[in-house]
Formats: structure tokens, C-alpha cells, sequence
């Protein structure tokens, strides 16, 4: 388990994820109703689950490598 600092974002993975879902289309979208967002926000989450090669990016970054090197850190 990592403890974060009280407001760290770029440390967080999913804030990552998020970001590249917003990023995407989906947050300069004008959509009209929910479901129109639900059906643009998942076609985003299987863009990403489709090409691995994005979500590992995320983890060569300098600010999530703390999770990549977890074999390193003791157990808490």
C-alpha cells in the first residue's frame, strides 16, 4: 500500500486514465443526454483497454514510477 499526499493527482493512476478518457473527445464532447455520455465514455474505456501500450505509458512516467518498482518497497 502507498500513502499519497493529501492532493497529488499525478501520482494517482486513475486520475491518469481519467485524464486520457476527457482527453478524448469525450470532454470537449456536446452531448445532450446521459446516455450519449455513458455510450462516448465507454467507447473511450475499451479505446484504452484495446491498446495496452497507453496504460503502460502512464506507468514510464517519472511521477507513477513509485508503482512500477513496487517489488522494491517493503511490505506495510
Amino acid at each position: 500500500m502507498f500513502y499519497l499526499p493529501p492532493y497529488s493527482p499525478q501520482l494517482n493512476p486513475d486520475e491518469w486514465v481519467w485524464k486520457n478518457i476527457k482527453n478524448d473527445n469525450v470532454g470537449r464532447a456536446a452531448v445532450r443526454t446521459r446516455d450519449e455520455m455513458k455510450k462516448r465514455i465507454d467507447q473511450a474505456v475499451e479505446r484504452l483497454q484495446s491498446t495496452p501500450e497507453i496504460v503502460r505509458g502512464f506507468f514510464r512516467d517519472v511521477d507513477l514510477a513509485y508503482i512500477a518498482n513496487a517489488d522494491m518497497w517493503p511490505a506495510t
